[in-house]
């Protein structure tokens, strides 16, 4: 009870300033606050106190307008970029080199035989001008098998409302309603119209309005089916190329992966030459791995064993020297259309996409690469939306069974793979795969093209990808120079060649030529190396600062104009308080008065009923009880107890 009155007491004393209303306390702040305003509220006449109560108003709310648009600011995140230049010694990058052709002919033709066969017969129907002259019936017969799971067809778009699909081996053609979907055909309502070597192309001496026959590749869910997607090309050569890689994919993916190793190009006979810096090197000092793309590929300072080497000094006399072979001569025919080694600079410990990153190099040429250095550095969230190791990206890393670094090249690459399981119930030859899973192929997967077509022209599936992965937080990128000149020379490739070819193959016979020889220089231009780094472009004491600012310009206030304005909230709350002890106190004693009617006595009252009591003999039946008369022995005494007056209960 002495607690409750207590803190009673010292509410009534904080709130004896400011008053005991809302009234009292409003004008008791206007009075006494700095800021400018609200003590011409209530010093000045009627039309001015309005006026000057318009205008504070008005510019109460413009402060709090500016500071809802510096929050949002603040919480926007935004940041600045800046570029600052160093100097220090560098590692020298990880440098990757492949041929431009992942086979050699020679190893893989028992498997490509049939392929072959197919393409050569399927480009001399194509290219024949006239009928008769073919030497198919001089060959043995095709296996057509191989050519139905995924079929090159002619169509023809003389009637470009009702094109007809001509197939080069059968003799039904196809003609329905075409819909064309970005690069892709879909032609329905398929029905006979006859032989398809009764329309061949146009000859080559032909006009454009003569030419109306297109090569397209035939891809249906599975076969015999009509729910099937005709990819055009523009150019002959492409369908070709598609088709090709698209079936050799089939017939690769089935065979092991140490046999496909065993099919590349070996380092002792690619790499011919080494010297980083003043210090020889050979094949030796390369990593191989196997890219689906190119074969096996080799990695110089990859930084996976040992550490990795830092470079002396810039300039072409301190990087790597490479002469490499590319056996042009023994090129898979339809598949590679491009001569040369791929190269590629990256990180240590991380994996090489030489489809996205990588350059050629020619073969006949000295190629030189000049090497700058910048240093990426995000921030992390929440400024942006970037990761430092991949641990907090949902897509699993297929590519960490290479114990590389994570990056959105292999994130993306995952996610399509993952995406080519869960759709097409197989992965892609070109993509790492999970345990348990096979790569597609026709025989296992006879709709796998379709479905892979399908997927990769998705926007919807793309963009899923796009939204999962992110961008590391920290990128070591390599700007490229890059010059040429013709190597050897006329007058020293006999004896560069006759050299080159005795140390690889131990024969006086040269076995090297201009087609198939590569020369590499790979260095520093400089040590200098640009950093470009992200700032938070608002923070804290941005955001305090401005807000100041714009309390102090529209209102004249300062932080402790704010501690006022907690003051009066505070008092409020105490008036609040008070107010509603009273209402409970009020409440109960309308509560008491409810139970007691009548009022309740006096204490004079009391005092008068309990002097009485023992002098009023009526009601016992004797005297008083000083002049009583001693009762008899064995007389029981008087029950005075049962007369007394009980106490009443009072608040």
């Amino acid at each position: 009870m002495n607690l409750k009155k207590y803190l009673v007491r010292a509410l009534h004393r904080l709130q004896k300033g400011p008053g005991y209303t809302y009234k009292e306390l409003l004008v008791w702040y206007c009075d006494n606050t700095n800021t400018h305003g609200p003590k011409r509220i209530i010093k000045e006449g009627p039309k001015k106190k309005f006026i000057w109560f318009f205008l504070t108003l008005l510019f109460a709310s413009l402060v709090f307008w500016q500071w809802g648009i510096l929050i949002n600011t603040y919480l926007s995140y935004n940041v600045t970029s800046s570029l600052s230049i160093g100097f220090k010694t560098m590692k020298f990058p990880a440098v990757t080199v492949c041929n431009a052709n992942p086979f050699k002919y020679s190893e893989v033709k028992h498997l490509l035989k049939e392929l072959d066969r197919l393409i050569e017969a399927a480009l001399e129907r194509i290219l024949q001008p006239t009928l008769g002259n073919s030497s198919e019936s001089s060959s043995p017969p095709l296996d057509l098998h191989l050519w139905h799971q995924i079929p090159l067809v002619l169509i023809d778009e003389h009637d470009k409302d009702n094109p007809i699909i001509l197939d080069i081996f059968e003799s039904n053609t196809s003609e329905g309603n075409q819909t064309s979907v970005g690069n892709e055909t879909a032609v329905d309502n398929q029905t006979s119209m006859g032989n398809a070597t009764a329309a061949p192309p146009a000859p080559a001496n032909a006009t454009s309005e003569e030419k109306k026959y297109k090569l397209a590749v035939k891809l249906c869910s599975h076969q015999g089916s009509d729910n099937c997607t005709y990819r055009n090309f523009t150019s002959a050569a492409q369908a070709v190329t598609e088709w090709y890689i698209l079936q050799s994919t089939s017939i690769l993916s089935k065979v092991p992966l140490q046999e496909r190793i065993r099919m590349g190009y070996q380092a002792e006979d690619m790499i011919l030459a080494c010297l980083y810096g003043a210090e020889p090197c050979n094949y030796k000092n390369f990593t191989q791995i196997y890219h689906p793309d190119h074969g096996n590929c080799y990695i110089f300072n990859w930084g996976m064993d040992e550490e990795a080497l830092n470079s002396s000094n810039p300039g072409a006399e301190f990087g790597l020297k490479l002469i490499l072979d590319i056996s042009q001569q023994d090129y898979i025919p339809y598949l590679s259309s491009a001569a040369g080694a791929r190269l590629m600079l990256h990180q240590q410990k991380s994996f090489p996409f030489l489809k996205d990153q990588g350059i050629y190099a020619m073969a006949g040429t000295e190629t030189s690469i000049g090497v700058l250095v910048d240093e990426l550095e995000r921030m992390g969230y929440p400024y942006s939306d970037c990761t430092m190791n991949g641990s907090d990206v949902p897509v699993k890393n297929l590519y960490s069974q290479y114990n590389t670094s994570y990056s959105i090249q292999a994130c993306l690459r995952s996610c399509f793979q993952n995406h080519m399981i869960e759709i097409c119930g197989c992965g892609h030859y070109m993509f790492p795969l999970p345990e348990g899973v096979n790569y597609c192929n026709n025989e296992d997967n006879p709709g796998w093209a379709y479905c892979y077509s399908s997927l990769r022209s998705s926007i919807s599936h793309r963009q899923i990808c796009i939204d999962s992965c992110k961008e590391t937080c920290n990128d070591t990128q390599y700007k490229m120079t890059i010059s040429m000149a013709d190597w050897p020379s006329e007058a020293s490739e006999d004896w560069i060649f006759h050299i080159l070819s005795y140390e690889r193959d131990m024969s006086t016979n040269v076995t090297l030529d201009r087609n198939g020889i590569i020369k590499l220089n790979i260095y520093f231009q400089e040590y200098n190396y640009r950093t470009i780094s992200e700032s938070a472009a608002t923070t804290i004491v941005w955001l305090l600062s401005s807000r100041g600012g714009q309390f102090g310009f529209w209102m004249g206030g300062s932080v402790l104009c704010l501690i006022e304005f907690g003051e009066i909230i505070i008092d409020s709350l105490w008036i609040t308080v008070i107010n509603v002890i009273s209402w409970c106190k009020g409440l109960k004693q309308k509560r008491a008065q409810a139970r007691y009617p009548d009022a309740p006595p006096t204490v004079s009252e009391l005092v008068e009923a309990h002097t009485n009591l023992g002098f009023r003999l009526e009601d016992v039946g004797a005297l008083p009880r000083d002049e009583a008369l001693p009762p008899e022995p064995g007389t029981p005494p008087p029950n005075y107890d049962s007369l007394r007056v009980q106490p009443l209960d009072v608040l």
